[in-house]
């Protein structure tokens, strides 16, 4: 049974993408290359450099993350520097692969562990950084909706008509604005743990929880913001409205479990914007996959590779100079499992039960 468990998400992952790149299609079926290179050519250099700077943004949220959960977790002596490339690496390699072996546990349990932190404490740190974004996403997503509810409008065709709706749709705004009041004022008033399913989360203290609704809305607008400056100005339907699809069509992405939201991430957004022409929409995404996730993923990548090359080298020089062998040598307890040990085990099993429930 659990190896049936193991499969049934990556097939409906590959499932998503099947079907939404099909979908996605018909969407875009009479448009050209030519065209959507001539969008991408009629975007000013500024508004390509403010995509820049809002990707920048988005990241060094990101990198507050880990930092936050640090300060949690009492964690003092790890630099900025690491912390910001380890949390870089950590969201370039999951925003792309989209798998939750990469989206918090083996890299940030390899790269922390190094800095001396437990793997309990690597679990803590992975679930707070999830719970943050989860924080962030229902905190502007509760705003958008109860301040434009019409809004889920432009996605009626992908949604029953119930949930379509402008009065269900700030009905749930107000059920996601209330959720996270109820955790700011746990916070304040330090409210037992909070209990989803068999994950327990612990009000952190309020310098904490005031860091968060910070931190995860700024990574989210810098998001947002990378496809904003993307779109032509001419119809732009305004920063509130792309934040509002922005977010949806990444919820829609995760929820998925696409492998970087591939196909569904395009179809949502693109049924969204009917104003304005598809090749300007599509360029805009590709501008975002562009700086969001191709780059900073091919960086990430030789991230890992320069870390895991200078832990090898360290292991040597350890090897080489301990001493040798003796016959009464008792060798190490075997790793469980294919280069996973039970406590990463544990790490990757605290963030999907996160991701989840967020």
């Amino acid at each position: 049974m659990k190896k049936i468990k193991d499969f049934i998400w990556p097939v409906i992952g590959l499932g998503a993408v099947v079907v939404s790149v099909y979908l996605l299609w018909h969407l875009l079926k009479g448009l050209s290359f030519a065209d959507v290179k001539a969008s991408l050519a009629a975007i000013p250099p500024h508004r390509y450099a403010l995509a820049v700077l809002s990707t920048l943004v988005a990241y060094g949220a990101l990198a507050w993350y880990d930092r936050i959960a640090l300060l949690h977790l009492g964690v003092k002596g790890i630099s900025w520097l690491f912390v910001s490339v380890c949390s870089f690496t950590t969201y370039a390699l999951s925003h792309n692969i989209g798998a939750s072996v990469f989206s918090g546990a083996v890299v940030r349990y390899r790269a922390y562990t190094s800095k001396g932190l437990s793997p309990a404490q690597v679990a803590v740190l992975v679930a707070l950084c999830s719970f943050t974004f989860g924080l962030g996403t229902a905190f502007l997503g509760g705003l958008v909706l109860v301040l434009e509810p019409e809004l889920l409008q432009r996605v009626a065709s992908l949604l029953p008509a119930v949930l379509a709706s402008p009065t269900t749709a700030r009905l749930v705004g107000f059920g996601l604005l209330g959720f996270v009041a109820l955790y700011v004022i746990g916070s304040i008033l330090h409210f037992r743990p909070m209990h989803i399913r068999s994950f327990k989360i612990e009000y952190p203290r309020p310098n904490i929880m005031g860091r968060q609704l910070i931190a995860a809305p700024l990574e989210l607008l810098g998001a947002a913001g990378i496809i904003y400056f993307a779109l032509p100005e001419a119809g732009n339907p305004g920063f509130l409205v792309v934040l509002a699809v922005f977010l949806a069509s990444f919820s829609v992405a995760l929820v998925s479990n696409a492998p970087g939201g591939i196909g569904v991430f395009e179809l949502v957004f693109i049924t969204a914007m009917p104003d304005l022409p598809k090749t300007d929409v599509l360029a805009a995404v590709l501008i975002f996959r562009l700086f969001y996730l191709l780059v900073p993923f091919a960086l990430a990548i030789g991230v890992v590779l320069l870390f895991e090359r200078g832990r090898l080298a360290e292991a040597l020089r350890n090897k080489a100079t301990s001493p040798a062998h003796s016959p009464n040598h008792v060798p190490p307890p075997p790793v469980d499992g294919p280069g996973i040990t039970p406590d990463l085990r544990e790490v990757q099993a605290r963030d999907m039960q996160v991701r989840k429930a967020v």
